[in-house]
């Protein structure tokens, strides 16, 4: 059974660990806006650009999925 489902158990693992490392990657963020006196604009700026990324991401995942089921 688990060869026969290996490969979807590996398109979720390495989905679940991309997620976990963009919440890291948020995490680390965060720390860095707090410890450096960052204005404002900057701090909002930051997180945009962090919030497109992580978009693109699942952008990128919906496509694929799309694409392979024809629709």
């Amino acid at each position: 059974m688990l060869s026969e489902h290996f490969e979807t158990i590996e398109i979720l693992g390495t989905n679940f660990a991309i997620a976990i490392l963009f919440v890291l990657i948020g995490l680390a963020i965060q720390d860095v806006l707090n410890k450096g006196d960052v204005p404002k604009f900057g701090r909002w700026f930051v997180w945009i650009v962090l919030f497109l990324g992580c978009a693109g991401f699942i952008a990128k995942g919906i496509i694929q999925v799309i694409w392979e089921a024809g629709l």
